[in-house]
């Protein structure tokens, strides 16, 4: 069976004079991200901040994917809808991140970031204090990191650790088994819930 991509697109119409008011708000040396669905619109804002702004990358955002920044950027115009992708840059990047959403420019706060870094404070304290804990591991390509999580499940000898796979990681699903805390092999950004921490955070 073949597996047929249809690519997707936003249907909105960039405000090309907001655009050009947003600019002033942005520092000079910056990164462009979008989301895919958003390329078009990026292509557009990017053709318009090229002419007093320095464009160091113009970057698809994935899930789980992290961006490679360039150390002179000052910040990161992320061109979709929603904060998901926009704390995640923040968080990984340590660097401002703005977000432009249906013509809107919105900057990522460091109260945001600090209430989010809280959570992940949060999620370690109850993985040190639980005594079951479940490994979350999918079985998509590029997520998939068994290996890592049977070595992770012998290395830890006083709580009891149960593997959990699965091709589709359902959250609402966890208040099904009696897990404390639930340590995440997959996408990094799935701890955006305080009751799961990534792996590289303990080990």
């Amino acid at each position: 069976m073949k597996t047929l991509f249809i690519p997707a697109k936003i249907n909105a119409e960039l405000n090309k004079k907001k655009i050009l008011e947003i600019s002033k708000k942005l520092p000079k040396e910056i990164e462009i991200a979008y989301s895919i669905q958003y390329k078009e619109i990026a292509s557009e804002v990017k053709s318009i901040l090229s002419k007093n702004h320095k464009i160091n990358s113009f970057t698809q955002v994935l899930g789980c994917s992290s961006l490679k920044q360039k150390k002179q950027t000052q910040a990161i115009l992320l061109i979709s809808s929603g904060k998901f992708h926009a704390y995640s840059l923040a968080l990984e990047t340590k660097t401002p991140v703005f977000l432009l959403d249906s013509n809107k420019l919105i900057k990522i706060s460091k109260l945001d970031i600090q209430e989010l870094e809280k959570r992940k404070k949060v999620s370690y304290l109850k993985f040190l204090n639980a005594d079951r804990v479940g490994i979350l591991v999918s079985t998509k390509p590029g997520q998939e990191n068994l290996q890592r999580a049977i070595d992770f499940k012998k290395s830890v000898k006083e709580k009891k650790l149960y593997l959990f796979l699965s091709n589709e990681l359902n959250k609402s699903e966890f208040e099904n088994f009696p897990i404390n805390s639930w340590v995440n092999t997959a996408c990094p950004r799935l701890d955006m819930d305080s009751s799961i921490i990534n792996i590289g955070r303990i080990l």
